[in-house]
């Protein structure tokens, strides 16, 4: 298969990274199997990986080569690449296609390496890391964009710069989030933001099973814990493992905050809102219409004012036997939302395969106060 296919197929992906070293970063992997590593990625659901040919990053043409000897994964081959010649000698180690990063190229001649590429077989990925490249790609046409938030100038990491040109980026385009990512809710956050998947190296360069990391961070569903108020809590919620940590903003909750409380960036902060909402700085919205003086049954998921998702919850304080065949029947991304708890989440998980789960109620000890153990067994059950 090739890469653009590989990243233009349905669902989000990662383009998993083999790497020995960083210039940023230093030493990551000196003595790492390629083979050994693709073989890992493969099991671990990468859509295609990417191989460092620069020596400055303890790479050569013997690593593709290697990597396509051990895995039938669509390569990326990765490097500062100026001329029709490098893109020959990707297309000789195996590669099915090529890194071109804008920063080191006039428009011109990423035209003519674009044209010398398709004229081999090749796929190429063309690199931005601000507004001005983007514009530079979308009017070359580039059917596979990668947004870096690294400048490779400077080495510095803008994750929240990345994900808004990410979602300026046309969605004609292949577009593929690079960089920063550490967490699943990271590259979630890349998702919501329009990516079709991420490239993911140092992280998975660090793991002592890259592999597995692999599948940690593209795992489904995400796992949220809502109803926070205090930041004790909220603490232990992160070092659980949730993925989302939600705020309640409304005023009829016993569960409501006033404001949203502290988070590392490793995770995403969510405002639970009903009938009206106001602006915050959280990474999502989840919200409520009002409904008979309470919440509405469902809720919007929204990334700056736009749905990404639908959460498909229980009516105000009822139950109903028709609710995992409601969440299973909606489409788009869905957040399980409504009686779960560790007892039945794994069986609510395989019958509706949702994209999150929710849960407020089964971690506390009284309402707004988190049992601390009970927060534990959530994330754990939820995990699997």
């Amino acid at each position: 298969m090739r890469f653009r296919d590989a990243l233009a197929a349905p669902g989000f992906g990662a383009v998993a990274e083999f790497k020995r070293r960083s210039p940023s970063a230093g030493d990551l992997r000196p003595g790492g199997d390629v083979g050994e590593v693709a073989r890992g990625y493969a099991t671990g659901r990468a859509r295609a990986m990417s191989v460092l040919v620069d020596e400055r990053f303890g790479g050569s043409w013997d690593d593709v080569r290697a990597a396509r000897a051990a895995a039938d994964l669509p390569l990326l081959a990765k490097g500062f690449f100026s001329t029709p010649d490098h893109l020959r000698e990707a297309r000789d180690a195996g590669a099915d296609a090529a890194l071109l990063i804008l920063r080191d190229l006039d428009d011109r001649t990423t035209r003519e390496l674009m044209d010398a590429a398709e004229a081999l077989g090749l796929d190429t990925l063309v690199e931005a890391h601000d507004a001005e490249e983007l514009a530079r790609a979308v009017a070359l046409d580039a059917p596979i964009v990668g947004i870096n938030a690294r400048d490779l100038g400077t080495f510095r990491v803008d994750r929240a710069a990345q994900l808004e040109l990410v979602a300026r980026a046309p969605r004609d385009r292949v577009v593929i989030a690079e960089s920063g990512i550490e967490t699943r809710a990271q590259a979630a956050a890349a998702e919501l933001a329009g990516a079709k998947a991420v490239l993911v190296g140092s992280t998975l360069m660090r793991a002592a099973d890259p592999g597995a990391k692999l599948r940690e961070l593209v795992q489904r569903p995400l796992v949220k814990v809502c109803g926070l108020t205090r930041q004790e809590d909220v603490d232990v919620a992160v070092e659980a493992g949730t993925d989302l940590v939600g705020f309640i903003l409304a005023a009829e909750s016993p569960r409501r905050t006033d404001t949203l409380l502290d988070a590392p960036e490793t995770v995403l902060r969510v405002a639970v809102f009903v009938g009206e909402e106001h602006e915050t700085d959280a990474d999502l919205v989840q919200f409520y219409a009002r409904e008979n003086g309470h919440r509405a049954r469902d809720a919007a998921l929204l990334r700056r004012g736009e749905r990404v998702g639908s959460v498909v919850d229980l009516p105000w304080e009822q139950q109903d036997p028709s609710h995992i065949e409601r969440a299973r029947a909606t489409e788009g991304r869905v957040m399980l939302a409504g009686g779960l708890g560790p007892e039945n989440v794994r069986e609510a998980i395989a019958a509706v395969q949702p994209w999150a789960v929710d849960s407020a109620r089964s971690t506390e000890s009284a309402p707004g106060v988190k049992d601390h153990d009970a927060v534990r067994r959530w994330v754990e059950a939820a995990r699997g």
